[in-house]
């Protein structure tokens, strides 16, 4: 054990104080990985401009390193630093990666474009993956120290204090969690930028970098108090150095006369105690059920990264605006509703029905749950899919008229496709046409004509916006450029000069630049889509004008024509060329609820059976192998998304659903195999042989002494 503690001396309600700073250490680190997570696909995909699959495995081969790295750390801590050294240590390294994040998000840190966004992303992209690098050693490291660092400040009879301390350090596990993933969301929202206004990832990331800071000075502030204990060697290589020495002398004596083993594992008796060997056993029994648990995890973390992403083409007025990346907090509610009321309601209730609902039973009734889940998800993405406007596909064309003019016209596509009318102040939608089939098209409005060329078109949509002025035909061509849904997730607007000499165009901070008559901005993000904006021009022929905008909603576009002013009032047209999101947010918490309730049957069961049947002193050794099942599903969704061909995003959830429900056959069909023990009784077996073994030692030395005496 470690040197004496001023923590044993020091207690506030009956609790050694020491723990109060491990508390607050957990939040703070808490909040400051939740928050980082919450944000990271969407920085992903809107600032790195990563596409989505990509994306998807990036986060998830994070994940996967932070699920890997706890194991790692336990072994530094156990075998050669402490608890305490290898918390400090890696904390310090957490708080440089949360930094480097933060510094790497900073859009001014690489050539821009005339917009302001980056042009070389290639120095974001080296900082971020670094800090995430970092990060994941940091959190992954302290993840199996900190809840036992804390547990090691309570004396033996503080069993009540130690339990009521485990309660309050999962609860700021939540409270972190649901905060960040509240608050950080709505500072990537906000605008930030020294040449461009855009969502603001250096506070997403760097507000949980002050907070990991914050974790780190809480820490070492309690330093003096704490109880340290000192390594004392690690379980999990013991039991590795026993199953390799078993497999190792088995496969030396292969093919040789020997005398039969019961277990694979007895050929490890040469040299290590049967004691151990028996609980190796009993750990990889449990061991053998987890290898259908990551297709769970695989479905569990697609939270943070493919629902994230259906959320970007979700409605999220509530009253109020949800972010995207905000919906993520629907989890961590649900399970403190759902985990007090099925231990207080559901399972007294199924026992009272006498069913006997074992815990293995549990967590396959969790993965089916989890399978539903996913089925929710594709119902979800079909509706969302058919408000998707259909872009050109290859060897398609699309063009989109509108007539800026004060009288009706005809547009006759050449040669022998259809012939459109356009009335005034009006735009067609978007129509397809073969790109080789389209050479030219004539418009006709009153006595005037014009013949516009189109044999350089490209598969892309395009605008032609033409008027009657001085009875002649004026127009022009315009590639849109647009074949997506806006990647910002907001909405996209631009702006026609219907007059006859050039403008200025502003909207709120937005300057669109000087128009010439009949020419078109670029899109332009509208930076908050559920607000107002006052729509400005200014021209050397007149004085400025103005109007309000509309609201734009999230995830459309929309062409605006400026008319005319009169009164010091403008005159505008709104032409939508793509709808804004139509599917509510609200949708996405069926698919949640039945998500929670799997990891309330699954995870937390899965706990609670892992515990149960494991020796005391090999407890560790279940929790590494658990956290590298969740490090094995990300692992899985990083190879889906990256060899997947499939081009539906329903599907793709169809297809994990069908995975997960294959393997929870498989799972079914395992446990029913599986005998339950209980370990205390049999090292307690082991515990009365060894006493046995000793008295008859000391009775046969006794013997043997007193044969000695009579000699």
């Amino acid at each position: 054990m470690g040197g004496k503690s001023i923590g044993k001396s020091l207690l506030c309600l009956g609790f050694p104080v020491s723990i109060f700073f491990i508390v607050i250490n957990e939040f703070c680190e808490r909040f400051s990985y939740y928050g980082m997570k919450a944000v990271l696909t969407l920085y992903f995909t809107r600032f790195l401009h990563w596409d989505e699959n990509f994306a998807t495995a990036i986060y998830h081969t994070f994940v996967a390193l932070c699920y890997l790295t706890p194991i790692l750390g336990a072994i530094i801590a156990d075998s050669w630093l402490g608890k305490f050294k290898t918390i400090l240590y890696l904390s310090i390294v957490y708080a440089i990666g949360q930094t480097v994040l933060s510094v790497g998000s900073i859009s001014d840190l690489t050539d821009r474009n005339q917009d302001g966004s980056p042009d070389n992303v290639a120095v974001n992209i080296a900082l971020s993956m670094v800090g995430l690098i970092l990060i994941a050693l940091g959190t992954g490291g302290i993840k199996p120290c900190v809840s036992a660092f804390g547990g090691d400040q309570f004396e033996d009879d503080q069993e009540k204090q130690r339990s009521t301390f485990f309660s309050l350090f999962y609860l700021s596990i939540n409270a972190g969690s649901l905060l960040s993933t509240l608050i950080t969301p709505t500072l990537r929202a906000s605008q930030c930028g020294i040449h461009a206004k855009q969502e603001c990832y250096p506070l997403a990331f760097g507000v949980p970098a002050i907070l990991m800071a914050v974790a780190l000075v809480v820490f070492v502030i309690g330093s003096k108090m704490y109880k340290k204990v000192k390594p004392q060697g690690n379980v999990i290589l013991e039991v590795s150095k026993c199953v390799g020495f078993a497999i190792k002398n088995r496969l030396r004596h292969c093919g040789k006369e020997f005398p039969k083993r019961e277990h694979w594992l007895d050929w490890a008796s040469e040299k290590y105690d049967k004691q151990l060997i028996a609980q190796t056993k009993m750990v990889l029994r449990v061991l053998f059920l987890y290898i259908p648990l990551p297709m769970f995890w695989a479905v569990f973390d697609q939270q943070g990264s493919r629902w994230t992403l259906q959320a970007t083409a979700m409605d999220g007025d509530f009253g109020f605006h949800i972010q995207p990346d905000q919906m993520q907090i629907v989890n961590p509610i649900l399970i403190v509703i759902m985990v007090p009321v099925v231990d207080s309601l559901v399972y007294p209730l199924i026992r009272k029905c006498k069913l006997n609902f074992t815990p293995l039973k549990k967590m396959t009734v969790g993965m089916f749950l989890g399978s539903l889940a996913f089925v929710a998800a594709a119902l979800v993405q079909v509706q969302i899919d058919k408000t998707y406007p259909v872009f050109p596909a290859a060897g398609q064309s699309q063009i989109k008229l509108i007539n800026l003019g004060a009288v009706p016209a005809t547009v006759q596509f050449q040669p022998e496709l259809p012939t459109v009318g356009v009335a005034p102040n009006d735009a067609t939608g978007y129509m397809t046409f073969e790109t080789s089939k389209l050479q030219s098209l004539h418009i006709i409005s009153e006595n005037a004509s014009e013949t516009v060329a189109l044999t350089e078109l490209k598969e892309n949509r395009y605008t032609l916006p033409f008027k009657l002025s001085e009875m002649k035909i004026k127009w022009d061509l315009i590639e849109d450029n647009i074949t997506s849904k806006p990647a910002s997730g907001k909405s996209l607007v631009r702006f026609i000069n219907n007059f006859p000499y050039p403008i200025n165009v502003t909207m709120g901070d937005t300057n669109f630049g000087l128009l010439d008559s009949l020419s078109v901005s670029n899109y332009s993000d509208v930076p908050k889509p559920d607000m107002t904006y006052i729509i400005n021009i200014s021209a050397s022929q007149m004085p400025s004008c103005r109007v309000v905008s509309k609201t734009f909603g999230y995830g459309g576009a929309y062409t605006i024509s400026i008319n005319s002013c009169g009164g010091n009032e403008l005159n505008i047209t709104y032409f939508e060329d793509m709808a804004p999101n139509t599917v509510h947010m609200a949708w996405q918490i069926p698919q949640y609820f039945l998500l929670t309730c799997a990891e309330v049957l699954f995870s937390v069961t899965g706990l609670e059976f892992s515990y149960s049947q494991a020796p005391s002193n090999m407890k560790a050794v279940l929790q590494a192998g658990w956290l590298l099942t969740v490090a094995v599903g990300n692992i899985i969704v990083i190879i889906v998304a990256g060899v997947s061909t499939i081009k539906k995003q329903w599907v793709e959830y169809v297809l994990f659903a069908a995975l997960l429900l294959v393997v929870c056959i498989i799972f079914a069909i395992m446990a029913s195999f599986y005998t339950y023990i209980d370990p205390n009784e049999i090292e307690a077996q082991f515990s009365k042989q060894e006493k046995e073994e000793d008295k008859k030692d000391q009775d046969d030395n006794e013997k043997g002494a007193e044969a000695d005496s009579r000699m």
